[in-house]
């Protein structure tokens, strides 16, 4: 029983990560599975099967909230379908060694360049609500359904940073429309590993511990990813890629990092991400003040000319522009 309430807690912080900033539910979920001593495939199983429920509540959730571009979805989550279904039937066997890392190191260039765009310039505007090109998507969700089911996770590792990078889109929506053709790549995904492996191995109290703290989170994240500002969301999401693929390579055979160096990188990864975070919200803050000032405040009147320095006040000049009546000094 205390294995079931921790698993639903781990499914509940795991969904309002990934309902908040585009990703995570899977990496998360996957990682404790295979600590809990499951084997891969049979741990991947597990959080798709359960993300079939907890993506169908984030989608209508983001959907409800307005988050969801449904051509994004269809041009996405179709491929990412094929891609799923590829990598759970073929390749969910194939050591993912070299892959692991190479993938990690692509997703960290990305990072950066989200975390750096987002917090030194906000919300990319010069190509805001163009529409992204089919040949652009469908290969995007091709690979991220691919590497989601042959990984455990990665459809939002994938394609909530390409999508954030091209800047077509607002933070929110990219986020949303991620989730909701996520429901695809997990339906998919699970039936190309009930197809392979059947049915063996898996505990389905697990995947209902799983999908019940996922449908508790789903609409409060929904929800909260409405509230935070868009240049503050651009950072934390990525300060979030930044620091789980620097965690994958340290780890990596490619790196194999002592646990000294590991902890200098930590702590200087979570210091940028600390840096940047504040300083995307006071330009969030500055921005705002500006704005108002601009909607409320009046140009101030010019000083009067030929004074001996003296300011007059808006009355005092209006007073100035009227005739003197005839008769008086």
């Amino acid at each position: 029983m205390r294995t079931l309430v921790l698993l639903a807690l781990a499914g509940l912080g795991a969904q309002l990560v990934d309902g908040s900033l585009g990703m995570a539910y899977g990496v998360t979920s996957t990682t404790l599975l295979l600590a809990m001593g499951t084997n891969p495939a049979t741990a991947s199983a597990t959080v798709h099967l359960a993300e079939i429920g907890t993506t169908l509540m984030s989608g209508a959730s983001h959907w409800r909230f307005g988050n969801v571009d449904w051509k994004v979805v269809a041009r996405i989550g179709v491929p990412g379908a094929v891609g799923a279904f590829l990598g759970a039937t073929v390749l969910s066997a194939l050591s993912t060694e070299i892959a692991g890392p190479l993938m990690s190191l692509i997703l960290l260039g990305l990072g950066l360049y989200v975390l750096s765009r987002f917090t030194l310039r906000g919300l990319p505007r010069e190509r805001l609500g163009q529409p992204l090109r089919k040949r652009f998507l469908s290969p995007l969700g091709l690979v991220a359904g691919f590497l989601d089911a042959t990984g455990g996770g990665g459809w939002g590792p994938v394609g909530t940073p390409a999508l954030l990078a091209s800047g077509r889109m607002e933070p929110r929506k990219v986020i949303g429309s991620i989730d909701t053709s996520e429901f695809l790549v997990a339906v998919s995904a699970s039936l190309g590993f009930l197809f392979s492996l059947g049915s063996q191995g898996l505990d389905w109290t697990w995947v209902a511990a799983f999908l019940l703290g996922g449908l508790i989170a789903a609409p409060v994240a929904a929800w909260l990813v409405r509230l935070v500002p868009p240049r503050v969301l651009g950072s934390a999401v990525g300060g979030v890629i930044i620091a789980t693929n620097v965690r994958t390579l340290l780890k990596s055979d490619w790196i194999a990092a002592s646990g000294t160096v590991s902890a200098v990188v930590y702590i200087a990864v979570y210091a940028l991400w600390a840096a940047a975070l504040t300083y995307s919200i006071r330009e969030h803050v500055k921005e705002k003040e500006n704005e108002r000032a601009a909607a409320v405040g009046e140009p101030a009147p010019p000083a009067p000319q030929g004074g001996a320095g003296n300011r007059a006040t808006g009355q005092d000049a209006r007073e100035a522009a009227e005739p003197t009546p005839s008769g008086t000094l």
